[in-house]
């Protein structure tokens, strides 16, 4: 077997060859949620299943779905050895507001260190350099350290309905010893940090209708429902400015943390209230101040509304009393929590809440459910060493606002430790216009992953 180091020099050597494999990936514009951009999304799995093919892997293909394809390869080399599953999704969020971005959101740029260009960092260069650290073994060991499986996705931005069908019908298929899933990130550039834990998902449309029409505000202003207003006062109603969510049976429903954790949360050495201001440009912190950040981040439920519909916003004025308005909102849910028993308490207060003289319909756009591992088995300890070996430092362990609710699935279907070892960073810009990549953590991810595959055979 070759060392780490000749490993590493083949990954530094080969660095600008992963990166223009990368970029030519990222141009590929796989939006899953837009229609018109179906064709991209395919085009992107079959990009990805050829780099499999080219790299060796004796079984790449992809996966007809009711949806967008997916992509699966495997190499197994030994049954007598560990078996790791490597998750992944290639599909990334819409671009807009498209006047925000420095440059086209699907023409990959290099600068200031950084690959800008959507899709980056969530999740093709997580995904490309883990591809990298395959590839790394396969060219200098002659063979993988390890049996290996890889499933990657077209749908996680969209609900990801199609994987979660696949894994429950194919458990045995996708049997492993852990699954890894790099679609995370770091505390800072040199603190790496391990995700134990992610909230689930439930997003919902809130529809208000009032009148059969819309109606002059002359002529019916002081008489007439408004379903925008209405809309404002439901959601206040539900959650407040002290950021309490007013829905009983979640809050009875939160879990208690260790003792560890909470202490953790207080003492703040990560400075994370301080570190969220800055990321966000804010001033100070909203939402349940009683309780530390990283507890409102991580732990505690969280309602947001990502727009209002309905009315008039042209240029100019009509003075119309809308017939209907429409409102998305989301609630991030801790771990253990089943997400269509929270839509039942969701619409309870919903239905309690709405004012007088109008009506509600309250839909289910899609949910997810959390995840929490605890970190004292053998292929997080494996990830704790390889992170500390790249970066010098012992990685914290972390829980993470936001959702993944294919691991919580992989948790409950193929009953195996799931890894959460993202090489992100907090001003990745994910969701946003501008989202970057930093080519130091790439070069570093590599190395990391390369480092755990083997410490998963000789552990």
């Amino acid at each position: 077997m070759a060392t780490a180091t000749t490993r590493n020099n083949y990954l530094d050597e080969n660095q600008s060859r992963f990166i223009e494999q990368l970029l030519e990936w990222l141009a590929i514009p796989s939006i899953s949620t837009l229609p018109e951009h179906k064709d991209d999304v395919r085009r992107a799995a079959d990009w990805v299943r050829d780099k499999l093919v080219a790299m060796g892997f004796p079984e790449a293909k992809t996966i007809a779905t009711e949806g967008h394809p997916l992509v699966y390869g495997q190499w197994l080399i030994d049954n007598k050895r560990p078996t790791l599953l490597f998750y992944g999704h290639y599909d990334v969020q819409p671009v807009d507001p498209i006047d925000e971005w420095q440059t086209p959101p699907f023409q990959p740029t290099i600068r200031d260190g950084n690959i800008y260009c959507r899709g980056a960092s969530d999740d093709k260069a997580q995904i490309m350099l883990v591809l990298a650290a395959l590839e790394a073994w396969i060219k200098v060991d002659g063979a993988l350290p390890l049996n290996i499986k890889i499933l990657l996705e077209g749908e996680e931005e969209a609900g990801g309905a199609s994987i979660a069908r696949y894994v429950q019908e194919n458990p045995e298929f996708l049997r492993a010893d852990a699954v890894l899933i790099c679609d995370t990130h770091m505390v800072h550039p040199k603190q790496p940090s391990l995700v134990t834990g992610l909230r689930g998902v439930l997003y919902t449309e809130l529809a208000v209708s009032g009148a059969k029409t819309d109606l002059h505000s002359g002529s019916y202003g002081g008489v007439a429902p408004n379903p925008i207003h209405a809309l404002c006062i439901l959601i206040s109603r539900l959650k407040g400015e002290d950021g309490v969510i007013q829905i009983p049976e979640l809050a009875a429903a939160i879990p208690i943390p260790s003792a560890a954790e909470e202490l953790f949360w207080q003492e703040d050495p990560l400075h994370a209230k301080e570190a969220l201001c800055t990321e966000m440009g804010v001033e100070e912190l909203v939402g349940e101040k009683e309780y530390p950040a990283l507890e409102r981040i991580g732990l505690r439920p969280a309602l947001e509304v990502h727009g209002i519909r309905g009315g008039f916003t042209g240029t100019g004025a009509k003075t119309v009393i809308p017939a209907s308005a429409i409102a998305k909102v989301s609630l991030r849910l801790p771990a253990g929590l089943e997400p269509n028993e929270v839509f039942a308490w969701l619409e309870k207060a919903v239905d309690e809440k709405i004012p007088g003289g109008h009506k509600v319909r309250l839909s289910n756009l899609h949910s997810g459910k959390g995840f929490y591992i605890e970190h004292d088995n053998r292929y997080i300890r494996a990830a704790a060493e390889a992170l500390e070996s790249a970066y010098g430092t012992a990685p914290v362990f972390m829980r993470e606002g936001g959702s993944i609710p294919i691991a919580a699935l992989f948790d409950t279907v193929l009953k195996t430790p799931v890894v959460l070892m993202g090489f992100g960073l907090p001003d990745d810009n994910i969701h946003a216009p501008n989202e970057k990549f930093s080519i130091n953590q790439f070069n570093k991810g590599t190395k990391t992953v390369a480092d755990f595959l083997g410490r998963l055979t000789s552990g």
